[in-house]
């Protein structure tokens, strides 16, 4: 079979539904794979990308239905970011034919490999979560898993504020530009709202003609997810700001086992 990452995730989600337990899962990804966006390569990648998150979301909204949870979305449990920036051009400047320079905005390309579980483990590594890093077979990666002992759910009994917490807090104020009580809940229906809020509020910053700076880096994925769980590009968004290429993809004569 390949790789269940994204499926553990959606069902990890699920389980929690049932058991009546808050759970939310953040997702940073790049805008769009390394490469041209309206490249037939990263066309490929975007759109393989895309069925992955309908099905994540299909599964979460499938089941919020079972629950009678109708009221809530699943973006109340799921949600994708990227990272972005925004520069105010010297107006010294000498015209450019890039409409991203003229703009003064470009993504800011996540690379680091890594996921924090429940401030309580986390991993970092080489490897994405593709078929190609994840197979065992194809390519060669290596990561690293850590944990303090003394600071585990279990071994404190409560929320621990051990290293990885401290990690992650650290990477949350440097994206969302501020520290907050609520992110020490990340769980809660509350958290989730305010991080979306300010996501949201970067990606109109970032697409406005005129220049506003950013409130850190993190930036909503543009894409609408409707209560059913189905995904499409944000209205009027079909294309990456300032370049050429479907958000969500398409499908190419490249063989799968190429990009993915």
């Amino acid at each position: 079979a390949h790789n269940l990452i994204p499926m553990e995730l959606a069902l990890k989600v699920v389980s929690k539904i049932r058991a009546k337990e808050r759970f939310t899962v953040y997702i940073i990804i790049p805008m769009w794979p390394e490469g041209v966006p309206k490249s037939s390569s990263v066309q490929e990648i975007l759109y393989w990308q895309g069925q992955t998150m309908k099905l994540m979301y299909g599964i979460i909204a499938k089941e919020l239905k079972s629950a009678n949870l109708e009221n809530a979305h699943p973006c109340d449990y799921l949600n994708f970011y990227c990272l972005g920036n925004r520069e105010e051009n010297d107006r010294e400047q000498l015209p450019s034919d890039s409409a991203s320079q003229r703009h003064g905005r470009f993504m800011i390309y996540v690379h680091s490999k890594g996921m924090i579980v429940d401030d309580d483990y986390i991993i970092i590594g080489s490897a994405n979560i593709n078929e190609r890093s994840m197979a065992g077979s194809r390519d060669t990666e290596i990561a690293m898993g850590g944990y303090q002992p003394h600071h585990t759910w279990a071994k404190k009994k409560g929320h621990p504020h051990g290293q990885v917490y401290g990690y992650r807090l650290s990477l949350w104020a440097e994206h969302m530009g501020e520290v907050n009580n609520l992110f020490n809940y990340p769980e809660s229906l509350e958290c989730v709202k305010y991080v979306n809020n300010i996501a949201e509020e970067n990606w109109n910053k970032y697409v406005a003609e005129d220049y506003s700076q950013l409130q850190g880096h993190l930036i909503k994925y543009p894409l609408q997810i409707d209560y059913s769980g189905d995904v499409k590009p944000l209205p009027g968004y079909e294309s990456f700001p300032d370049f050429i290429g479907d958000v969500m993809g398409s499908k190419t004569s490249l063989p799968v086992a190429t990009t993915t």
